[in-house]
């Protein structure tokens, strides 16, 4: 890649709280952010200190622990955090967010408490890959990280699920499951492809070279058009509510 084969388009250079930085992914981060947003934004009731809450469990569990757990699983993003500290950032956070989970339970309804606890079993079993990796896939990704947060912020609010959270989940799914697409093209010339050779030739002539750029470049660009999209989306649904 032309920016120094760094493991992802926002990646900082290794070393010091860059590395911290870089483990918060932050595009993807605030795009799966996005949809709690968006899960709250169509409950019947706009509820913001909930919201706020809410949109905090996420950030810590998914936003931190999530993605600590996956740097500690085989170092994609080439951190020089130690495994120790790594370790320490996924059980407090996570830790943390379940119990902002479970205080909003107590105080609304105890059926908010399941959502709690597939939040934490899916954040360790998908970013460590258990039970063989079986949960480590396109779907289950797509699952976890957009559907499931916008029927838990919309459940937390309504305390009840309907049309328009079911609707909403599925775009997130479908979304969720292009952005998987895409970023595995791209991880996969970041991380693993030491290089690339050849052409393409075109049906009326002539030839196009392929390198590393040509594989990789389209679904970064769209994939940082839709983390852009989705916040301004789900900062449109907050206006809206808003006014």
């Amino acid at each position: 890649m032309s920016d120094g084969a760094r493991p992802a388009f926002y990646a900082l250079r290794p070393g010091g709280w860059r590395d911290y930085v870089t483990l918060l992914h932050p595009p993807y981060t605030v795009w799966h952010l996005s949809y709690v947003a968006i899960g709250a934004a169509l409950a019947p009731a706009m509820k913001w200190g909930l919201l706020g809450w809410t949109v905090l469990a996420f950030l810590l569990a998914m936003g931190v622990g999530a993605h600590a757990l996956d740097e500690l699983h085989g170092r994609p993003l080439g951190t020089r955090i130690p495994g120790s500290v790594l370790v320490g950032l996924a059980v407090a956070s996570i830790g943390a967010a379940c119990a902002i989970g479970i205080v909003v339970a107590a105080r609304t309804t105890l059926w908010l408490l399941p959502f709690v606890a597939f939040g934490a079993f899916v954040a360790a079993a998908y970013n460590l890959e258990l039970f063989g990796g079986r949960l480590h896939s396109d779907v289950w990704f797509a699952a976890a990280w957009g559907a499931f947060p916008v029927l838990t912020a919309y459940f937390a609010s309504a305390e009840t699920l309907r049309l328009a959270a079911v609707a909403a989940a599925a775009f997130a799914f479908l979304s969720s499951l292009a952005q998987r697409r895409l970023s595995t093209q791209v991880r996969l010339v970041r991380r693993r492809v030491a290089s690339v050779a050849g052409e393409a030739r075109l049906a009326g002539g002539g030839a196009v070279p392929v390198g590393a750029d040509l594989l990789a470049r389209a679904p970064e660009v769209a994939l940082q058009a839709l983390a852009a999209a989705m916040a301004l989306l789900a900062g449109a649904l907050l206006f809206f509510r808003a006014g």
